[in-house]
């Protein structure tokens, strides 16, 4: 009798569970049912409407700073492939439901069911106004949605978005980061009229209005006009003004999908969703219904944190378990167009206590008990960094004096143990407190075992609070060879002059090293300007990529990727890139950052590619190291009629200044010629904009994992000064950077923050200033392209050999197919035409 490992029940005698909706609840629900269900008393059947699994709709504007589809699962690797408990049906949506045979439908299957769960979500709701449906006009709900807004606004320049609530605002920042001058239009008074109060709205709106968006509060669209093509041309509002647009996004709320059950006969609400009892349960016993598609006390939830919570009820209810959902945490933190915005709790309580500082944007309103007794809830604007803390005070006493919150934003105080640290799992502080005492002594174990900090992520400078108040050290080792953080290893480095990985270990460290240490270790000789990273010693240190200066990739031929300063390119360059495309059968790419990547190169090839590039004036992109990558750039005043200052020349000059710099993390950087954006300078570790005065720097913006704006460091200044600045924030975080750090975690996780980071770079708080310039000039001074240093050396050419015994003999387990019209590692999914959108291998394909 076959069984599942680990499982007790046999396959003929589980039982069928059908979940309609692969969304964020719905995919909590699947991963929460299948870690309690050890016994395998359920095969479990997810019905998907897209064509790609759950993902990440909280931040899906991480789209438009670089992030892929895959960066925005959700999905564990491998959660449905090596599951035979569960099936995932992709791009089947259900399109009925007999309840008295127990049967979903989709178009082309039926699939039995003990027990069906609705994770269906919501849609976009789009107002009834004339114009609503002309080309140009779009939602921000999926990925698809995403794609067609960013196809559609190639070359458009005025975008509007209807709504300025939470979402809002998200599209908002959207069209910004795709260049277009954006409006952002509200039928309330106030922005986030839901979250905010009319003074928090306020403060919200100035610093939105100072990002050059344009705010129209209590304005009701009452038609979109049409150009002469058909297409999205203006919108007037009911008091007879009118804007002229290219693109209107509608961001004006969300509706329960509950078509399925109102058309099977379930309950549903007056208003929308799909009636449930507090154990999640519709009006037919075998069907219950989860998140935004689900009425509960007459309430449909539109946040993924109660969603969650009725997941782990229907989980444990599916296996026998008592559970309840008796309401949620609704607070929300998020950062809003760079801006850090929170509400928690209920912020209209007996006694209001209120903070406003128009100079510095921030603006608190603490809800109180009229003893001043209980905190019931808050609002804060511009600065958010007590939320985690506050929030997890809430129904008790406030954690500290007011007079300290309110003069400094800090909140100092101890929370009781029961006091709710991660709303979106229910983890209490007393269950973290255990965890700790069980051995749990950092985050990530904390959060293993208590999945707190696995939801929003928003508690976890909390957690580390906490393991501090429980007397926990954190170690800051790089490893277990040496017990000192990558900053002390650095100055020990430096100052001790230490020039191999031989010295460094022998005095600072023990054994002979790991995969770890050596990498870092190779980066900070290399930071330190310790000559070229395949020389002697130096060249064992390195990981795969840097050992042999190209990007590995998934079928284990390398990239080449050679720089070009500012995206800017001659054609002779061009035509030698193609002709080195062509002549070594390189698949060629465009990427985001403005340079030409050429895939399929094997071990052997790579100098002779590289000696082809090298004479013609080409060098190494950096592409393979922790280093700088590109300066992007928009055009400026060279072209673009909207410029006002040379983004093409202060780019090539920033990456022709920053080349080769070694840092803790990749570095990526962009310059844009005026505030409409198009270089997207805000997602990147350094983004400068052009003003009429000079420049605006940011600093600390990442895309990756969790995409961050950068933050604005300096306004309106010369040149010379932003040089100046840059050079000293780059240097002193190659210098303090833990290994492996972004600058925006960096800079999250500096104690006073942008402030402490603005008083070392401007103030010289430290004095170290002149030791920082000192450093880059010494950098830009002995500066040497690697590639080149490589073919010029004999030594160090002898690495790049398939075989040590066969040196000119090619790999043959690497093989490739062709695909629209290049080639492709053969085994690669590809994405395939037909009556719907499916991915397959070429090979298939082909057959």
């Amino acid at each position: 009798m076959t069984r599942l490992s680990g499982g007790t029940t046999p396959w003929n005698a589980r039982r069928k569970l059908v979940v309609i909706g692969n969304g964020m609840v719905g995919q909590r629900f699947v991963e929460a049912l299948r870690a309690r269900d050890e016994a395998g008393q359920w095969q479990v059947t997810v019905l998907a409407e897209e064509q790609r699994p759950a993902y990440d709709r909280v931040g899906l504007s991480a789209f438009f700073s670089g992030a892929t589809p895959e960066e925005l699962s959700l999905v564990p690797e491998g959660f449905y492939d090596h599951d035979p408990a569960i099936t995932l049906r992709l791009g089947a949506p259900a399109v009925s439901i007999d309840r008295e045979r127990r049967v979903v439908r989709t178009a082309t299957e039926e699939h039995p069911y003990d027990a069906l769960v609705l994770a269906t979500g919501s849609y976009a709701f789009v107002p009834p106004v004339p114009g609503h449906d002309l080309p140009g006009t779009f939602v921000y709900r999926t990925i698809d949605d995403l794609v067609a807004l960013r196809e559609h606004c190639a070359g458009r320049q005025v975008g509007a978005v209807v709504g300025g609530g939470l979402l809002g605002l998200e599209a908002a920042n959207a069209l910004c980061l795709l260049g277009l001058r954006t409006h952002v239009v509200e039928f309330a008074p106030r922005l986030m009229a839901v979250q905010l109060d009319e003074a928090g709205g306020a403060m919200l709106r100035r610093h939105v209005e100072a990002l050059d968006l344009t705010v129209h509060t209590d304005a009701r669209t009452e038609r979109i006009q049409p150009r002469p093509d058909g297409s999205v041309g203006s919108m007037a509002f009911a008091d007879g003004s009118s804007i002229d647009v290219d693109v209107v996004v509608f961001a004006a709320g969300v509706r329960a999908r509950d078509e399925l059950a109102r058309d099977c006969g379930l309950e549903v609400g007056e208003r929308g969703g799909v009636v449930v009892d507090e154990s999640c349960r519709t009006s037919d016993e075998a069907i219950y219904a989860i998140g935004e598609c689900a009425c509960i006390d007459g309430r449909v939830y539109g946040l993924v944190a109660p969603g969650y919570s009725m997941a782990e009820v229907v989980a444990q209810r599916l296996l026998d378990s008592p559970a309840a959902f008796t309401g949620a945490d609704t607070s929300t933190k998020l950062k809003l167009l760079g801006v850090d915005v929170a509400s928690f709790g209920n912020p209209s309580g007996e006694l209001d206590v209120v903070y406003s500082d128009p100079v510095h944007g921030i603006y608190a309103k603490l809800a109180l008990t009229d003893d001043a007794q209980t905190l019931l809830g808050g609002i804060l604007v511009g600065d958010a960094s007590a939320y985690a803390t506050l929030r997890a005070s809430v129904n008790g006493p406030l954690p500290g004096k007011l007079a300290d919150f309110l003069g400094s934003g800090e909140i100092q105080g101890t929370l009781p143990g029961t006091a709710q640290v991660c709303s979106c799992h229910a983890v209490t502080k007393d269950d973290i407190l255990t965890a700790i005492g069980e051995g749990c002594a950092d985050v990530p174990t904390i959060k293993t075992c208590t999945k707190a900090g696995t939801g929003c992520g928003s508690c976890v400078p909390l957690l580390k609070t906490l393991l501090a108040e429980a007397g926990v050290e954190q170690s800051k080792a790089v490893c277990e060879h040496f017990a000192n953080s990558r900053q002390e290893l650095f100055d020990l480095i430096r100052v001790r002059e230490l020039r191999t990985f031989s010295q460094i270990v022998t005095e600072l460290g023990t054994g002979r090293g790991c995969d770890l240490c050596k990498p870092a270790i190779a980066s900070i000789l290399a930071s330190l300007g310790n000559g070229h990273v395949l020389e002697g010693e130096q060249a064992t240190l390195q990981d795969t990529n840097d050992h042999f200066l190209a990007n590995l990739q998934r079928n284990g031929t390398y990239s080449v990727v050679p720089r070009i300063p500012g995206g800017e390119i001659t054609p002779e360059k061009l035509i030698v890139i193609g002709e080195v495309a062509r002549d070594f059968n390189l698949y060629t790419k465009i990427t985001g950052g403005q340079r030409i990547d050429l895939f399929g190169a094997r071990v052997e090839q790579l100098p002779l590619i590289w000696r082809r590039l090298v004479d013609a004036g080409f060098e190494s992109g950096h592409a393979y190291g922790k280093a700088l990558r590109t300066v992007k750039s928009c055009v400026g005043t060279t072209w673009c009629r909207y410029g006002v200052q040379d983004s093409v020349g202060l780019a090539i000059a920033l990456e022709l200044r920053y080349r080769g710099l070694r840092s803790p993390h990749k570095i990526k950087a962009a310059v844009s010629g005026c505030a409409r954006e198009c270089a997207e300078a805000r997602s990147k570790d350094v983004g400068v904009i052009a003003t009429e005065n000079g420049w605006n720097l940011f600093v600390g913006g990442n895309g990756g994992f969790r995409p961050r704006h950068a933050d604005l460091f300096a306004t309106d200044i010369d040149t010379d000064t932003l040089l100046r600045y840059i050079d000293r924030f780059l240097m002193f975080y190659i210098r303090t950077a833990d290994r492996l750090q972004r600058t925006a975690a960096w800079i999250e996780g500096m104690d006073g923050g942008l402030d402490y980071l603005r008083s070392v770079i401007v103030d010289d708080s430290l004095g170290i200033c002149a030791d920082l310039d000192a450093a880059m000039e010494r950098h830009v001074a002995t500066y040497a392209d690697e590639w080149r240093a490589t073919l010029e050396d004999p030594d160090k050419l002898r690495r790049f050999v398939s075989f040590v015994n066969a040196p000119g003999t090619p790999d043959p387990s690497i093989q490739f197919v062709t695909n629209r019209g290049q080639q492709i590692p053969a085994g690669a999914p590809v994405l395939v035409s037909g009556p719907t959108l499916s991915t397959r291998t070429q090979q298939e394909v082909d057959r």
